[in-house]
């Protein structure tokens, strides 16, 4: 299984370019970022880096992890704009970027910056034809389409991607997500236990069949905050709280049983978000204790 570090986007630059040089010195095996403008709820005084931006800078310090943002709203970018971002990105990166793409979920940003916002339905039906764009895009030489959201003219691509491009979906909406993973994407994410990947993966697998796919090209992936306890007391004192997200909590010990979990459920890689972790030299701790005492015997 892999391992990948995200980093929150609501620090200082110098700390964002920090910890993610400093995850690929570490043996990280990936890094991701989230596409936001404001925070959901709170204070939106503080800085929120875009982030092509950051993936790009991160492309240039970095030579071995994969990167990608976890993931790009699709209400945010023309498709084609994206894709290009995207590619131009993986250039820098010499292949090593993963697309990851969205419907798109924050209203407060939408009203803020006059973007669209739209129906539930209206946004999975945006990112159905960007996904027809960006995968015409990507594998082929030029893309017509004249969609109820989108038109376009013999557009092409070029440069093509250094590597795959690979296309993640994030999600976990059963009857829409899914399917548009089974038919589109290279990989698949979702905040999740093992219990709830293992749910999802076998409604994904259902897609998957009746789009005559093999379930095993669809890489799959799962979020969860991390709560690396000392003693048993400790966790047990974690767990009675409303953490409100699917969450690793326990010793070394307990979360190794939780990796072999995972990788029960099928997953390929754990993203492990720095929401919890406190910054600064206590995170640099906690992410190197979890590789070291957690992660170790389950490194591909």
């Amino acid at each position: 299984m892999r391992f990948a570090f995200w980093a929150g986007n609501g620090h200082e630059w110098s700390d964002i370019l920090r910890t993610g040089v400093r995850a690929e010195e570490t043996g990280w095996d990936g890094l991701w970022f989230a596409d936001h403008f404001m925070p959901f709820q709170g204070d939106d005084s503080g800085p929120i880096h875009e982030v092509w931006a950051v993936l790009s800078a991160w492309a240039q310090a970095t030579e071995r992890v994969r990167i990608g943002p976890l993931v790009c709203g699709n209400t945010y970018r023309n498709p084609a704009v994206l894709a290009k971002q995207a590619v131009t990105t993986d250039h820098i990166a010499d292949g090593r970027v993963v697309l990851g793409l969205g419907s798109g979920w924050q209203e407060n940003e939408h009203e803020a910056y006059g973007l669209e916002f739209g129906t539930f339905s209206d946004r999975f039906e945006r990112l159905e034809e960007a996904l027809q764009v960006i995968v015409g895009l990507r594998d082929g030489d030029r893309v017509d389409l004249d969609g109820s959201h989108y038109q376009f003219k013999n557009a092409p691509l070029a440069p093509k991607p250094v590597g795959r491009l690979p296309i993640l979906l994030g999600g976990g909406g059963e009857k829409k997500t899914l399917r548009m993973v089974a038919q589109y994407a290279d990989e698949w994410n979702v905040w999740s236990t093992p219990e709830i990947i293992a749910q999802k993966s076998a409604v994904l697998d259902t897609h998957c069949e009746r789009l005559d796919r093999d379930p095993a090209a669809i890489q799959r992936s799962s979020v969860a905050l991390l709560f690396l306890c000392d003693t048993e007391a400790d966790a047990s004192k974690m767990r009675e709280r409303d953490i409100g997200r699917p969450s690793l909590v326990g010793t070394a010990e307990q979360l190794q049983d939780e990796m072999a979990a995972y990788i029960e459920a099928g997953v390929n890689e754990l993203i492990i978000p720095d929401f919890t972790l406190g910054g600064g030299a206590r995170q640099d701790e906690i992410l190197d204790r979890f590789l070291a005492e957690v992660a170790a015997p389950f490194r591909d």
